[in-house]
């Protein structure tokens, strides 16, 4: 069964919908379980509400669950230390690039981090062609 971890932190909100998309494709009904991992509590409920399987919050729940998970999903900010308001520890981001599954990151502009060269778009056509990446990765 595929692993596929959702990660998200602040309110929930991007987490919540990436996770209602996964949730509709067939791949996923089809022996993909996807678990919600966030910094918080209430963005972890926010997920769960929206389809996930099982879920955890905080530091120590995300740096284990990335282990097994082989597909990671959220925010190219789950990478970056002290982001979304401080939200993701070093430990968080270093855990999950040391993860062996493949990273899919939105690419969302943070705070005090520029992507030169990404022409912004909008989050829900980030967060379909996500979902059509997990997609893929499913089906190969």
């Amino acid at each position: 069964m595929k692993k596929i971890a959702v990660i998200d932190g602040l309110g929930g909100g991007i987490g919540s919908e990436l996770v209602s998309r996964l949730r509709d494709l067939k791949e996923v009904g089809c022996g993909a379980e996807i678990i919600a991992l966030a910094a918080n509590a209430v963005a972890v409920e926010r997920m769960l509400k929206a389809g996930a399987t099982r879920g955890a919050a905080g530091e120590n729940a995300i740096r284990m669950s990335v282990r097994s998970a082989d597909l990671i999903v959220g925010p190219i900010g789950i990478i970056i230390a002290d982001s979304m308001m401080g939200e993701i520890t070093g430990v968080m981001a270093a855990a999950i690039l040391a993860a062996p599954g493949e990273r899919i990151l939105l690419p969302l502009q943070n705070e005090h981090v520029t992507l030169a060269g990404f022409e912004g778009i909008p989050l829900s056509k980030m967060i379909e062609k996500a979902v059509e990446i997990v997609r893929e990765r499913l089906l190969s």
